[in-house]
């Protein structure tokens, strides 16, 4: 097994082409299509680099994998199917995200909640077979309730829930999100894998300014990791998490990201003047004057 990565510096993520250099078979997981919040615009840059690979490679596509529905960069899932044939993955518990965030904006009667807009949901214990490549399903939820981790013979890829041990674990201050499901989650599962596991994270954030990191192990995030060690107690790191989560700002692509991606990555339907309009909350959970002030008594 092999494992290419390529990352996308705007929204920090990693995707990655896991990949039997034998059989040719593979899997691409939390691939991104690109986005430009100032003019709005799409492209497909991030994506084509994978699509480029894989071609040159001559690599047959199974699956394109989310750990979870990203509130950071759109997905490029739909893209991959489309182009590669891809079938899109995501864990069972989308339904509860999509119940969520179906009433935050307000999306019409019609908006599936059941995960349909995916080719398959999958659960904590499942093995998804790619050709030769056995793909085993641990749920990790804690940054939001259907996260997933993808473990691929000696290779975990964690998504949000943990990351190079300088940097510490994923947020949980996202609706749904709990910091005591994702220390279960990374204490009591991902600990518990032989400390030689490599780990492949969703995201760098280079703290510091240090160059690019992905992959660390299982046994260096129990002794080293900033944010929850393998002696580090519940209590402590759930008040750690959560005195952390408040200070920390909202995505830049938030409202994009989620919109899109809880429904499967599919961009909004055209209008009836043939445009796609996403939509923003504005003051979410803020009671606001139609001025943009306070309410009047």
């Amino acid at each position: 097994m092999k494992i290419q990565h390529f990352y996308d510096p705007r929204t920090f993520t990693l995707t990655y082409v896991v990949f039997d250099p034998e059989t040719k078979d593979a899997v691409v997981i939390d691939p991104v299509l690109d986005y430009d919040p100032v003019g709005s615009k799409t492209s497909t840059e991030s994506a084509d680099s994978v699509v480029r690979f894989v071609r040159e490679s001559g690599l047959e596509v199974h699956y394109a994998l989310e750990t979870h529905a990203h509130a950071d960069h759109l997905s490029g899932a739909p893209y991959l199917k489309r182009v590669l044939g891809a079938r899109t993955v995501i864990g069972a518990h989308i339904r509860e995200v999509q119940a969520t965030f179906k009433g935050v904006f307000d999306l019409p009667a019609s908006f599936a909640t059941d995960g349909s807009q995916f080719d398959m949901l999958v659960r904590e214990g499942e093995t998804l077979r790619a050709g030769s490549l056995a793909v085993e399903i641990i749920e990790t939820p804690g940054h939001t309730p259907a996260c997933v981790t993808y473990k691929v013979g000696d290779a975990v890829f964690t998504g949000d829930a943990l990351f190079i041990e300088d940097y510490g674990t994923g947020r949980c201050d996202f609706p749904k999100g709990s910091a005591e499901a994702l220390f279960d989650s990374v204490h009591g599962k991902l600990y518990a894998l032989p400390d030689a596991t490599r780990v492949f994270v969703g995201h760098d954030y280079q703290p510091g300014g240090r160059a690019l990191r992905f992959e660390t192990t299982i046994g260096a995030s129990k002794t080293s990791n900033v944010q929850l060690k393998a002696s580090t107690p519940k209590d402590t790191f759930v008040s750690f998490r959560k005195e952390r989560d408040r200070t920390l700002a909202a995505p830049r692509l938030l409202y994009p990201s989620v919109q899109v991606n809880v429904d499967g990555g599919r961009l909004p339907r055209p209008a009836a003047n043939g445009h796609r309009y996403l939509r923003v909350p504005v003051n979410l959970g803020v009671p606001t004057a139609d001025d943009g002030g306070p309410p009047t008594d």
